[in-house]
C-alpha cells in the first residue's frame, strides 16, 4: 500500500499568507522541505517564482501546488482550507521547462541564471539600447533600437510579455516569444514566435554609452555585453493545478479579455 505523500509548507511574509499557514498547520501534517514529496506554497505569483528558483538553486525539485494569497495569482490555485488531501489527489500536473540565460558583462564576468517566466534586456539610462539579435547563430536584426527586449516562455507569456504587446503562447506549444519593448527601429517590427529549442543571442552594440541590464525573472545583472538564451531541459518544473483551474485554460481565457 502506498503511503500518503509527504508535504512541505512555505508561505510569503505577508500577513494573509502567514495567517493561512497557521490555519493549514493546525489542520494538516507537514514535513521539512528536505523530507517532502511535494510542496504547498502560499502567496502570489512572485512568491511562487521565488520558491521555484529556490528549488532550482538547491537542485532538489519536487511538484508544487500554490494557493493564491497575493494579487493576480496566475500561477496559483484558489485559497481554501478545506479538502486539501482531495484537491492534491485530483490535481493536474504541468511540466514547465525554464529558460537559462548566460550573461557576459562589460567587466568580463559571466553569470548563468534560470528564468521561468522571461528573460528581459532593459536600458539602464535615458538613452535607448542598441542590440544585435541573432537566432541560431544568424544575425536577424543587425540593429534593434529599443527600450528593451524579452524572451518569454508559455508560462510567462501572459506576464511582462503581454504587457509589452507580445503574443500569448499555449502551454505545451514548445514555443517562446521574442518581444521588443518600445521599439524605435525597425519601427514596424513587433517580435517573433520561435521554437523553444532556438538559440537566441543579444549583443549590446554600445555597452558603455548605452548600458543594458539583463533580468531573469527577478534576478538582474547590470552592464551586460552579450546574453545567450536557450531552453533548459535538464531541470523541468512540475506545477499542480485544480482540474477546474488549470494553467492552459487560464492562458486560453486571457486571449478573450478586452
Amino acid at each position: 500500500m502506498s503511503s500518503e505523500p509527504r508535504r512541505a509548507l512555505v508561505a510569503s511574509p505577508t500577513q494573509a499568507a502567514r495567517a493561512a499557514e497557521e490555519r493549514l498547520r493546525a489542520a494538516y501534517d507537514f514535513v521539512p522541505f528536505d523530507q517532502a514529496d511535494m510542496i504547498i506554497a502560499l502567496g502570489g505569483d512572485g512568491f511562487m517564482l521565488q520558491t521555484l528558483h529556490s528549488m532550482l538553486e538547491g537542485r532538489r525539485i519536487i511538484p508544487i501546488f500554490g494557493m493564491n494569497l497575493g494579487t493576480v495569482g496566475f500561477l496559483m490555485n484558489e485559497w481554501r482550507l478545506e479538502r486539501l488531501d482531495q484537491r492534491l489527489e485530483k490535481a493536474k500536473s504541468f511540466k514547465v521547462n525554464p529558460l537559462r540565460m548566460t550573461v557576459d558583462t562589460v567587466d568580463g564576468e559571466r553569470f548563468s541564471i534560470p528564468a521561468i517566466n522571461e528573460v528581459s534586456l532593459l536600458r539602464e539610462t535615458r538613452q535607448t539600447a542598441k542590440l544585435e539579435v541573432q537566432v541560431n547563430g544568424r544575425p536577424v536584426l543587425p540593429e534593434l533600437v529599443c527600450d528593451g527586449v524579452l524572451v518569454a516562455t508559455p508560462a510567462g507569456s501572459t506576464a511582462y510579455n503581454l504587457s509589452a504587446h507580445g503574443p500569448i503562447l499555449p502551454l505545451g506549444s514548445a514555443l517562446v516569444a521574442l518581444t521588443p519593448i518600445s521599439p524605435f527601429r525597425p519601427r514596424r517590427w513587433r517580435g517573433a514566435i520561435l521554437p523553444e529549442n532556438t538559440a537566441i543571442r543579444f549583443t549590446v552594440l554600445d555597452p558603455v554609452k548605452r548600458p543594458v541590464s539583463a533580468v531573469a525573472d527577478q534576478r538582474e545583472v547590470r552592464d551586460v555585453a552579450q546574453v545567450d538564451i536557450g531552453i533548459d531541459r535538464a531541470t523541468p518544473l512540475t506545477l499542480l493545478f485544480d482540474p477546474e483551474h488549470t494553467l492552459d485554460d487560464r492562458i486560453a481565457a486571457e486571449q478573450f479579455i478586452a
